[in-house]
């Protein structure tokens, strides 16, 4: 059985880590997938939307903690196996920034540590009501440190420094009020919720929302009149487009976009 299946439904692309006994932990074998099929993604232009889910009773309980004590085997200690794991972690958090797609979390049951990572390393995400979600690495004596980087930048800071120091849990209502989530449904309606959002994505400008990406992330990172500067070349190639003239055409003349994109 593979670890991480895809399945397709148009132009919307449905991941799903399939380790469930792990509870989807994020070992050697899932990375690796997950950095493939990124990869993959990445080159393919009639897929305009990704979900990512897991199999079972939980979407993902972070880095797989027997993988990490076996690297501890080593004549080093583990250093090296540690700070590769850590280095190909990071590497898959920044494959899903740098997608051309948006990619939606659909968690469910616990998504923790580097999990809660990976939700917060998504462009969107919906989860099950009932989902919990923590960085409680420190309640066995390991500070989530490259967790703490997606989390930082989703939630206010003093809330992700509660989180990561006391290794509470939070729901989704709460998760929802700090921005970690969009929004929360029935775990009956997970997987629909997700992919309606998808598809609806999916049916936009696909070259427009790769560009409107890749710009919003960029902008976070410069001052006001630099992200203003950055963010207006974007938009002049972007009505430059025979796709975006012809959509505001046909929004003028109230009529569907004959787009070739």
């Amino acid at each position: 059985m593979a670890i991480l299946t895809r399945t397709d439904h148009g132009a919307v692309a449905h991941l799903t880590m399939n380790a469930p006994e792990r509870l989807n932990a994020l070992s050697d074998a899932m990375l690796a997938a997950l950095r493939d099929e990124f990869a993959r993604l990445t080159e393919q232009k009639d897929t305009r939307a990704v979900v990512l889910s897991g199999a079972g009773k939980a979407f993902c309980a972070g880095h797989d903690l027997k993988e990490m004590t076996m690297g501890r085997q080593a004549e080093d200690g583990g250093r090296a196996y540690f700070k590769d794991l850590f280095d190909r972690c990071a590497a898959v958090m920044l494959a899903i920034r740098a997608l051309p797609q948006p990619v939606i979390a659909a968690p469910h049951g616990i998504a923790t540590a580097a999990g809660c990572q990976l939700v917060a390393s998504c462009d969107l995400a919906i989860a099950a009501t009932g989902t919990r979600f923590g960085v409680n690495g420190v309640n066995i004596g390991l500070f989530c440190s490259t967790p703490m980087v997606a989390l930082s930048r989703n939630v206010p800071r003093k809330a992700a420094f509660e989180m990561l120091t006391t290794g509470a849990f939070i729901d989704t209502d709460r998760a929802v009020e700090l921005g970690l989530i969009n929004r929360a449904v029935p775990p009956e309606r997970l997987e629909a919720e997700a992919l309606a959002l998808a598809e609806t994505i999916a049916g936009k400008l696909g070259a427009a929302v790769r560009i409107g990406k890749e710009a919003f992330y960029a902008q976070l990172e410069m001052p006001l009149d630099a992200a203003y500067a950055h963010t207006g070349a974007v938009m002049v190639e972007n009505m430059l487009w025979r796709d975006t003239a012809e959509g505001i055409d046909a929004f003028i003349q109230k009529r569907p976009p004959d787009w070739d994109q």
